[in-house]
């Protein structure tokens, strides 16, 4: 259970509106995204939602790795984003690669304030 966890809420981003509203290029941009840094994606799910006008209202998106995965959830009418990327380290230190990842999604999304942490996964306490 050796791994990096990642996680991020993005304020106010900069990014072109359609990237918090459009589930097919969100999760294209995710997908490249995740093997451009050397990732193996073995599944994916993106989800585009509506308000009760029936307009575009965010997506949630989740890039299933070999590694973990990198989970997305935008709120346009706040420009907000949560991000979450999560690599085991089982059989190879995968850390600079996910946290090379987090940092291209993030600059992508280009948010005016951010909050990020960074959680070691399953180490035992002593």
């Amino acid at each position: 259970m050796n791994g990096l966890h990642l996680i991020a809420d993005l304020h106010d981003c900069r990014c072109a509106p359609g990237l918090l509203l459009d589930a097919a290029g969100l999760e294209d941009y995710c997908v490249d995204a995740c093997r451009r840094h050397g990732l193996s994606v073995v599944g994916r799910l993106f989800h585009a939602f509506t308000d009760a006008t029936g307009q575009p209202a965010g997506v949630t998106g989740t890039v299933v790795l070999a590694e973990s995965h990198l989970a997305v959830h935008t709120w346009p009418e706040i420009g907000g984003v949560t991000l979450d990327v999560y690599v085991c380290n089982f059989s190879g230190d995968n850390s600079a690669r996910a946290r090379a990842l987090f940092a291209e999604v993030i600059a992508t999304f280009a948010p005016e304030r951010l909050e990020k942490k960074e959680v070691a996964r399953g180490h035992l306490g002593s």
